[in-house]
Formats: C-alpha cells, structure tokens, sequence
C-alpha cells in the first residue's frame, strides 16, 4: 500500500493535470508533453480523479431564469421537457417566431428516419414551419390531424402539413376533408371514408405530433377563423365550461371535452388519440393562451411544451395550480 508521501504526490499530480485541461484549456498531448507524461498517464490521472471526487463540472447560463422556469413546469406538469424563449417586449410577433424556431429546433432534435409526424394548424405551427431549416433530409411523412379550413396560411393544415414535409426532404398524405362536418352523421359518414380513415390512422400512430393550443374567449381568438362567420357564443360557451380549443376541440380547465355542439362535427382525432404519440410537442405564445395552457396540461395531451418566458410565468401563477399528470 502506498505511503501518505506517495498518496500526496499523486494526489498533486492528478490536480495539476485537472486544472490544465479543464481549466486552461490545454489538450492532453501538450499537457503530456509538459509534463513528460504518456499521454495514456494522463488520461488515466484524469479518470482517477474523477473517481476519486476532485472534478466537479458546473454549467452557467446567462438565462438561468428560464431554466428555472423549464424545470418548475416539467415536474408540476408531468412533462418530459419544457423549453422557455425570452419574451420580446411589445412584440407578440417577433416572441412567437422565436417560440417557433425552438420548437422547430426541438422537432429536428427528436426526428429520426422512418418517423410519421403529425400536425395540427394554427399561428404557432404556422411559426414552427418558417423556422425550419435543418441540415439534412429526414425519410419521414407528415400529415394532418384534423381536417383544415381554406383561406389562411395558417388555418389550411394540408398546406403546412405539405411544406413541413418539403423542408425536411419527406413526403405528405393529405386529408381531403373540411374540420367541420354539417352534422354529427356527415362527419361519421366522412371519417369511415377510406382515405379519411387511412390518413387518421396514420395520425394516431405517429411518432411526433406538433400541436398549438388556441383561445376562444376573444373575438380574436384564431379559433373563430377555423369557422368563418362564427363568433363567441358567450352564454353557450359558459354553459359548456369552455376555456380553450386543443385539436380543434373545445376543453374545459380540466382538459376533458366541452359539452359544445360543435364538438360533434369535427373531422379530426380526439385529445385522447395522441397518447400513443412518441411526443406530443405544444407549441404557445401569448397570454390569452395561459388559461388552454393549463386545460391541456390537466388533460395530459401534452409531452413537451414551448412558450415564451411571460406566458410560462402566467401559466405557473399562484391561481393557476397544474395538477400533475401520471
């Protein structure tokens, strides 16, 4: 056994191999050759003193706040990640196109080959497709999970669906079919359809599913553009407990479905068709959103969630407790 003498030494040795590698930055082979080592003495001495406790590695972060925030959302949601973007102040705009170019980012992290990915419509989704850029093609299909509306970018989900598709080098299925049916038969009529049910079947089997979380309770809500004409049915919208929309669907805060006429008539998959999802990636911005926010959370439709720092705040205030979701 080695005496206190050679334990000291040793002890020094490992030290001053540390400090020149992780804290000046100096390679191996130079601090070899410094210190008239093998190479392969070094890299030994370096494991040795990480066994032995002497390397301890801390991260900071100029935006360690939104870290913060990332972690008290995940554990109160039961999410597998939360990813916060500063808030741009004044700019609604320029805070969801930032939001969208980190669920982009987000999307290319968990793509892989042969993956289908499913998505919904919306000013979100709409921001997350303008910001995709990756670095290579993915072999992937990309179709809707709801039927769309023509006439807005960001309303015609076969539209999205067909240029998510073109930025990542996969290919598409359409779903010719409107959101809304004109009655609860049409819209059963229309999803025993066989390419009606082909694409929907692929939709509830994907593995990333990419959906935004809509308000309802502003006239300007993006949900009144899914049916021209239709504004707040405020005594109707009450009597249901509807406070957000989540694949077309209107929710109540607890994430189940609101009792809502027009419920019935939707060409779309449930909430609940997204369980078998690898992830569930929800993309949000703005603080009328705060309140859907937590109905889906409730709901647990969600897996991973990206928002702006304001909006997270919002959603983990004092009156707007998450419970978790198993």
């Amino acid at each position: 056994m080695a005496d206190s003498k050679d334990d000291f030494e040793t002890i020094r040795q490992i030290q001053t191999v540390l400090t020149l590698h992780f804290v000046d930055g100096v390679r191996q082979n130079e601090i070899a050759a410094t210190l008239n080592l093998s190479t392969s003495k070094v890299n030994r001495l370096i494991a040795q003193g990480r066994k032995l406790g002497m390397l301890k590695i801390s991260v900071e972060s100029p935006f360690q706040r939104l870290i913060e925030i990332e972690t008290l959302i995940r554990k109160m949601a039961g999410l597998s990640s939360a990813i916060v973007t500063p808030t741009v102040p004044a700019s609604p705009e320029s805070t969801l196109q930032q939001v969208g170019r980190l669920a982009a980012n987000q999307l290319l992290e968990s793509l892989r080959d042969g993956d289908v990915v499913a998505i919904t419509g919306g000013k979100a989704i709409h921001a997350l497709v303008e910001q995709l850029n990756p670095e290579r093609s993915f072999d992937v299909t990309v179709v809707p999970l709801t039927g769309g509306v023509q006439g807005k970018h960001f309303t015609d989900v076969n539209h999205l669906a067909t240029r998510v598709a073109e930025r990542l080098g996969g290919r598409t299925m359409l779903l010719h079919a409107p959101l809304f049916a004109e009655s609860r038969a049409q819209r059963d009529m229309l999803l025993d359809m066989a390419p009606v049910r082909e694409v929907l079947d692929l939709a509830r089997k994907a593995s990333i599913a990419l959906v935004g979380v809509g308000s309802i309770l502003s006239p300007a809500s993006s949900y009144y553009d899914l049916h021209p004409g239709l504004g707040p049915d405020h005594e109707r919208l009450a009597a249901s407990g509807a406070v957000g929309e989540f694949l077309a669907h209107l929710i109540r805060d607890d994430g189940k479905l609101a009792d809502y006429a027009l419920n019935d008539r939707l060409v779309a998959l449930a909430p609940a068709d997204l369980a078998r999802c690898r992830s569930v990636i929800g993309v949000a911005s703005g603080l009328e959103k705060v309140r859907p926010i937590r109905a889906a959370l409730n709901g647990g439709y969600l897996k991973s969630l990206v928002l702006d720092e304001e909006t997270a705040n919002a959603v983990l205030g004092k009156n707007g407790i998450i419970r978790h979701v198993a």
